[in-house]
């Protein structure tokens, strides 16, 4: 029981994680006025830290599907 409230709780901050990413990437891309006084490096790097989280927080989605999906409880796979 505590492996699952464990997985549960590891998948809800991964797609908080990637909402976030989705979000930020979307008003860098959609909204790029809302930056504000940010130079060009900093709206860079903006995106670059937006889809570092996003690729993140995928690889950590997958990785739980993968050995913790179908009541799976273990790290043995």
């Amino acid at each position: 029981m505590y492996m699952s409230k464990l997985v549960d709780m590891l998948k809800k901050t991964a797609e908080a994680d990637k909402a976030k990413a989705l979000l930020s990437l979307d008003l860098l891309n959609n909204k790029a006025v809302g930056i504000g006084d940010h130079s060009t490096l900093d709206f860079y790097k903006n995106a670059e830290e937006a889809l570092a989280m996003l690729v993140d927080a995928d690889d950590r989605l997958t990785a739980l599907d993968k050995y913790f999906s179908n009541n799976k409880q273990t790290l043995n796979g």
